[in-house]
């Protein structure tokens, strides 16, 4: 089959998915952990302080790169896609030139600026909910004032940094936006699927999985990890940060909101399929991985 065939496959499987995803996904409200996160950061102000300690460098970050993705790369990439979108071309090419923004921000940040900050919270967001147990699997706990202050020293870091290999996936995908329209949409869920496990990384430690055990259980609740978490949760995650400026801010609550998930897979508050997830990642399931 040529190559062109073969892309065309490829993109065409994508577009089925993503519309029967979605559809699941308005049915189940995973897609509201994202959104449950931001009302959570916002009314506990335990959780701000790695946030406002590195808020000023963060937005310098954040503005100079959006700025300089418009100025140097918005033309060109708006020209390209004149030929195959038309007079719509300007909304995908937005779409597109925040996208990458956010891809940059997020690793440069990550990189240099937040990755602790980011564990900081999920552990923050693990204590207030009393999931303290768990939280001592990954680091230390002390005796001082507030939930930030009783975060001691970790044993554990999970979040994943970024990589050559995240890079070179992206840009692969990155031809699929000259699609009209749906392009940008499955370029959207395909880089949202490949975020929502990412901000579980974290859970994974915490429960002392090891890779294999970690893919063993991916693999055994395929569908239904994959759907909840990596999609619907990682999607909207990804829309959240393309927002310009505040991108940084949605890393922070899309960081609770997978807590937040996390904590319900513990207690077993659970979308109904999704009961598989959590059963799945308990203790008793773990010892059978």
């Amino acid at each position: 089959m040529p190559l062109k065939d073969t892309v065309k496959a490829a993109v065409r499987d994508e577009v089925t998915g993503v519309t029967a995803l979605a559809k699941e996904s308005a049915a189940t409200g995973t897609y509201l952990y994202p959104l449950r996160g931001i009302i959570y950061f916002l009314t506990h102000r335990a959780l701000w302080k790695p946030l406002t300690s590195r808020l000023l460098p963060l937005l310098t970050l954040s503005t100079g790169v959006i700025t300089s993705m418009f100025l140097f790369t918005y033309v060109p990439q708006s020209f390209l896609l004149t030929f195959v979108n038309g007079p719509i071309a300007w909304i995908s090419t937005i779409a597109l030139v925040l996208s990458e923004s956010a891809a940059i921000i997020t690793a440069l940040s990550r990189t240099f600026l937040i990755d602790e900050a980011l564990v900081d919270i999920f552990d923050g967001v693990l204590l207030l909910e009393g999931m303290s147990a768990l939280v001592k699997n990954g680091r230390e706990l002390e005796d001082g004032n507030g939930v930030m202050g009783k975060l001691g020293k970790m044993v554990k870091k999970p979040f994943e940094k970024f990589t050559i290999k995240s890079l070179v996936s992206y840009l692969i995908w990155l031809p699929v936006n000259f699609i009209p329209i749906i392009g940008t949409v499955v370029f959207i869920f395909v880089q949202g699927r490949k975020l929502g496990p990412v901000y579980h990384a974290r859970y994974f430690q915490l429960k002392s999985y090891s890779n294999q055990q970690k893919n063993t259980f991916v693999e055994r609740n395929q569908p239904a990890y994959i759907r909840h978490v990596m999609l619907h949760f990682g999607t909207v995650s990804i829309l959240l940060q393309l927002v310009p400026i505040a991108s940084i801010f949605f890393s922070y609550t899309n960081t609770v909101g997978a807590a937040l998930w996390a904590i319900d897979i513990e207690k077993g508050n659970r979308p109904a399929e999704g009961k598989r997830v959590g059963g799945a990642i308990a203790d008793g399931e773990k010892k059978e991985l």
